[in-house]
Formats: C-alpha cells, sequence, structure tokens
C-alpha cells in the first residue's frame, strides 16, 4: 500500500495568500511537465475569500489541505499481504506462508475486517503441544479441511460440515473390541476392513477416514450416508493420516484475534508508532485503513528505513513559516523571492531566491527559460498572483521583471489587470461578519530577530472606514492572540491600497517603541501609526523592524 514513492508535495506557508497558492498549483504543473511524475499542489493552511475569488475565477481547484508532512504509515512500504478465512485449516496457512514468503497472516472477514492474525510460530507451537483426541471437535474443524489436509476424497456427507463433538481415534482393533471405545459422534481413522468400517457405523461414529487408497463399498456407502456418517478416503497410510489430522484445524482456534492486536491506521504518523513497536516483539503489524478496513502488514525494518515525504516548498524559506513536520520531510527545491530565512536541508537543492515582488513572477521565467508553454488558465493565476502580491504594481517590491511578466501574461489570460484588480480586492477587503481571528489571521506570518520573534498581520482593503474600524477593534483580541502565538510581539498592517497608506497596529511589550524607532511616526489617538507610502511587509515593513531590533 506505498503511496506513490514519486509523489511530492508543492507547498506554500502557513496562512497562505495568493502568491502562496497560485505559486503551489503552478510550480506543480511546470514540474510535471519538465520531468514527469506526480506533484500535488498543497496548502499549509486555509484559502482566504481573495485567493478564493482567483480559484473560482479560474475553475481551479483549491490545493489540499495538508496539516503535516510527517511521515505517514502510508508513506512506507506496506506489504500486502492477502487477507484470508479464519476457517482455512493450520496447514493450508502454513502453504500460504511458504508462497507468499511471509511469516505472518492476517484473517479478515468478507468485508475486509481484521478477525486475527496467526504467525509461523503460532503453528509451531500448534505442532508442539500436546492435545487430547477431542481437540479437533473443540476447534471445530471443517471437513473441509479435513478432505485437503489429508488430500482425499469426501464419499459420503457434507462438505461444509463441521466435526464439533466426540474424539478422534484410529481402529486398530477387531470390531468386538472396537465396541468398547466407540462413541457416537467420534471420528474413527480405520483400514480397507469392511467390519470395522460396518462397526463404526451402526456405533454412530459422526464419520470415518479410510486410509491406504481402499475401496469402500457401495453398502457402506448406502449405510453411512442413512446414518449420517460422512466417509473421507486418503492416499495416506494410517499412521500419515493420524499425523496429519491436527494440520486440518483452523487457524481460527490458535491465532490471535483482533481484540489483542496492536494495529495502526494509514494515517498515523511513523515518529508515533515507533515506541509501540519498539516495546512489542512482533516483526509484522496490521494496517488498517481510515474506514477500518485492512490494507496489508509494515515490519519494524520498513518503519526504520523509512524516508520523509517529498516537498518542494514556495513563497518563504521560513520553518516557523513552513507547514508542521516539515523537519521530518525531503526538501527537493525552494522557490521564492523573500529574505534568506531558517530553513535548514539535509542535502544540496534547488534553490532559487529572486529580489521580486512575486514568486509567480520567478516561475513565469522558469517556464520562458525552458520553453513550456503556459495555458490561459496557468497565466491567470500567475498573473493574479503578482497583482495580488505588488497591490496592483503599486508595491515597493515591484520590479521590472515583475512588469515583464504581468504584459506577458495578461495578454495570454486575456485579462485587464486593472479591472481584474479591484473585482479581486473587494473580494478580499470583505471584511464584515468575519471574527477577529479570522481578521488577524487572514494574511499572516511569522518572524524572528536575533532573539526577538513577532508576528505581522496584514489586511488589505479600499475601504477607508473599514480599516479605521479595525483600528480600534482589534487591539484587544491582538493582545489575546500575542500569547496564543507564544511570541514576544504581534503587528497587524491595515493597508489602504488605493491611497497607499497603512494603519500600523503594534501589542506586546515593547512594540510601541520598536515602531516608533523604525518609522518614526507618532501613535494616532486610536492607537495606531499612520505610515504614508508603506504597503509592502516584506521589503518594507519587516527590513524596518530587525534593523530597530539589532540596533
Amino acid at each position: 500500500m506505498l503511496e506513490d514513492a514519486n509523489k511530492t508535495i508543492v507547498i506554500g506557508h502557513k496562512n497562505p495568500d495568493t502568491d502562496s497558492i497560485c505559486s503551489a498549483i503552478c510550480y506543480a504543473r511546470y514540474k510535471e511537465k519538465m520531468v514527469g511524475g506526480t506533484f500535488i499542489a498543497g496548502r499549509a493552511g486555509n484559502i482566504n475569500p481573495e485567493t478564493q475569488f482567483v480559484l473560482d475565477y479560474f475553475k481551479v481547484e483549491a490545493p489540499e489541505l495538508i496539516k503535516s508532512v510527517r511521515t505517514q504509515v502510508k508513506d512506507v512500504e506496506v506489504r500486502e499481504t492477502k487477507g484470508v478465512d479464519k476457517n482455512i485449516s493450520l496447514r493450508k496457512a502454513w502453504e500460504l506462508m511458504q508462497e507468499g514468503n511471509v511469516v505472518t497472516l492476517p484473517a479478515v472477514n468478507r468485508s475486509n475486517r481484521l478477525e486475527g492474525l496467526i504467525t509461523v510460530g503460532d503453528i509451531t507451537m500448534s505442532y508442539m503441544n500436546v492435545y487430547d483426541s477431542t481437540i479437533l471437535a473443540k476447534a471445530k474443524t471443517l471437513y473441509k479441511n479435513i478432505v485437503e489436509t489429508l488430500e482425499g476424497e469426501l464419499l459420503v456427507g457434507d462438505i461444509k460440515g463441521v466435526f464439533d463433538k466426540g474424539k478422534v481415534l484410529i481402529a486398530a482393533a477387531n470390531p468386538d473390541v472396537m465396541e468398547s471405545f466407540i462413541e457416537k459422534g467420534d471420528l474413527v481413522i480405520l483400514g480397507n476392513r469392511y467390519e470395522s468400517q460396518l462397526c463404526a457405523i451402526e456405533m454412530e461414529a459422526a464419520g470415518i477416514i479410510v486410509s491406504g487408497g481402499s475401496d469402500v463399498s457401495r453398502t457402506i456407502k448406502k449405510l453411512a450416508a442413512e446414518r449420517g456418517c460422512t466417509i473421507i478416503t486418503t492416499h495416506y497410510d494410517t499412521y500419515t493420516t493420524a499425523r496429519l489430522m491436527n494440520q486440518s484445524m483452523p487457524i481460527s482456534f490458535f491465532m490471535r484475534k483482533a481484540e489483542e492486536l496492536i494495529t495502526f491506521r494509514s494515517e498515523d504518523y511513523l515518529n508515533d508508532i515507533k515506541d509501540i513497536m519498539a516495546s512489542k516483539r512482533y516483526r509484522d503489524f496490521p494496517v488498517l485503513n481510515p474506514a477500518g478496513k485492512y490494507v496489508g502488514m509494515i515490519s519494524r525494518r520498513n518503519v526504520i528505513a523509512a524516508k520523509g515525504k517529498n516537498v518542494m516548498l514556495v513563497d518563504h524559506n521560513e520553518r516557523n513559516q513552513a507547514v508542521d513536520g516539515i523537519e521530518d520531510a525531503n526538501i527537493l527545491a525552494i522557490i521564492d523571492h523573500h529574505r534568506l530565512g531558517t530553513m535548514q536541508t539535509i542535502q544540496p537543492v534547488l534553490f532559487r531566491n529572486q529580489p521580486v515582488g512575486c514568486t509567480a513572477t520567478i516561475l513565469y521565467q522558469m517556464y520562458t527559460e525552458h520553453g513550456l508553454e503556459i495555458d490561459k488558465q496557468t497565466a491567470g493565476l500567475l498573473l493574479a498572483a503578482i497583482i495580488s502580491d505588488t497591490l496592483l504594481f503599486r508595491s515597493p517590491t515591484f520590479t521590472d521583471c515583475d512588469r515583464e511578466a504581468a504584459e506577458a501574461l495578461q495578454k495570454i489570460a486575456g485579462i485587464d489587470p486593472e479591472k481584474f484588480a479591484v473585482k479581486m480586492f473587494s473580494a478580499g477587503s470583505q471584511l464584515k461578519g468575519k471574527t477577529d481571528a479570522e481578521i488577524l489571521h487572514q494574511d499572516f506570518k511569522k518572524f524572528s530577530a536575533g532573539k526577538v520573534t513577532f508576528c505581522v498581520g496584514q489586511v488589505s482593503s479600499m475601504d477607508d472606514e473599514e480599516l479605521r474600524a479595525l483600528e480600534k477593534r482589534m487591539p484587544a483580541y491582538m493582545e489575546k492572540a500575542l500569547e496564543e502565538e507564544g511570541v514576544d510581539m504581534l503587528f497587524l498592517m491595515l493597508t489602504n491600497i488605493l491611497t497607499e497608506t497603512t494603519i500600523l497596529v503594534s501589542v506586546g511589550h515593547g512594540a510601541d517603541q520598536l515602531a516608533e524607532e523604525a518609522f518614526g511616526a507618532a501613535g494616532s489617538p486610536d492607537g495606531g501609526r499612520i505610515l504614508p507610502g508603506v504597503v509592502s511587509r516584506k521589503k518594507q515593513l519587516i527590513p524596518a523592524l530587525s534593523s530597530a531590533i539589532a540596533q
């Protein structure tokens, strides 16, 4: 059940914005065109209204929500050992183990629900233990199993019948003596002597097993049918027949029942199950899917040798912004336009970082550098990302590279950037009815400078009254969020796209003083600071705050 080993997740940062989502989609498409394989666009958080508008406009499904890229059971080689019926014989189970080169067999029902597990060790123990002559009845052995184990033939009786009463015995004495120890319901092993066969039937034996490949007379068959006595013949001699009888018992009598087993789900994380595996001396463990159905077996060896998920990152290179579990992942590439962050990799990776306004601009360059055609939908997604990240080319992060990309993409997509931007930003600035938490976290990132950690959220709108209302409303919630995020300071940029002005709201010990030192702007009566011309978190706010912290 190993999931596609060549699958690679392409994913942006937590609290994804339009660039993060669109770049993940378009980079996954780029990689599939370049090298084939399976590249899955993912998202590390909920989609904001602006981005949802873009996806709806271009009729693109939202990327899969990926909460963690920690290695899961489904990412490891799971041996698809086929489940068997719990009523098969020990001998049949042994043969299946030899054929499949496995030491464990799962027993499942018709719905593929796990009922138990039998191992080579269990079968060995069944051979070594000493049982009384009633053990086959106690195990409720099917006549079908007896026939298969003895390589015999059922002459009289029901192949689906069950031997569940009496004992198994060998009739080696003459009929007079046999009458003293054969009881009703017994299963009698005997030879070709007519008198012995007749005696067993008359003593109401449940069945007789005729060894040595001997023929059975028509009279005996008829009488057995009338008395409800099963007749099985086998080519084995009496000694071998008796020796093999215990191998016909069903595995259900010896297997460990499902409720006694340690099982894992395909969605379980490996780090969570390693200690459990280490505490048990089992070689294999059953794996169930989310619906609770059996899918295969996982071994300790495979878990130890497991590799991390293949991941490619876009629009960030800070570990604290990355999807959970990134430390366990196998990072293959990073495409970004931000400052160098804290991401570390085990091996060298493709790392492309350029001082442009948007990751989508870099992707446009990569498409053109390799002569790959950009379809209309992909062009629209890339253009929307550039418009969003550069605030319709007003941000100081906007470069000639972004301009060149935008001009080429708008022709392919057939879109008027100005008209599209109005619709997109309007969709993104619809803040009515949203909670304080939704507003703060719709475009929210965590940073560190020296020993100081801080978060910055940004809300962009064309409605100045809406932003002024948030200036008064948000500080109370931000004080609470400061503690929840576990950082020293928290900032919220309330950016007016039309006037290219930001109201900066600050909370946390020293946050107001830091903002004043960074921008030389005094606080307003409502608590925020007016920052004319400041619209970019990446190029204007973060560098200024980091510089002030360093000083």
